[in-house]
């Protein structure tokens, strides 16, 4: 089994619903790294290329950076958006690396984790 990463950084606010309670609105500098696994290598030796999937994450990131996620679909909390928590956040990248690269990686790899650090020590993954 052969797996790559690619990460960056974008930076948001987000005021998170817990337990009934609004949080006031706060920022973060959100690292993201996306995994991609691959059984054997393609016809070039790669699982996938890095640029390939750093300009796919890239493209996802921008959608949020210098903004605020309770306002950015999915998390549009005034139309019933997720609560835009590191999770929910790293689900939804996940969903658009597969959405974008998954036919490319197909058959021989595929995107198989997402992790958002909002802070350090403080981070999730997401693996489906």
């Amino acid at each position: 089994m052969f797996t790559i990463t690619v990460e960056s950084t974008f930076s948001a606010a987000h005021a998170l619903s817990i337990a009934g309670q609004k949080e006031a609105l706060h920022g973060h500098d959100f690292r993201t790294t996306v995994e991609i696994q691959g059984n054997r290598l393609d016809q070039d030796g790669l699982v996938c290329d890095f640029h390939t999937a750093k300009t796919a994450l890239d493209a996802i990131l921008d959608e949020f950076n210098n903004g605020n996620l309770n306002e950015s679909a999915p998390f549009n909390q005034p139309a019933g958006g997720q609560n835009p928590t590191a999770e929910n956040i790293a689900k939804y990248i996940y969903q658009e690396m597969h959405s974008r690269l998954g036919a490319a990686l197909e058959p021989h790899a595929k995107v198989t984790a997402v992790s958002i650090t909002e802070s350090p020590g403080c981070a999730t993954t997401y693996r489906p």
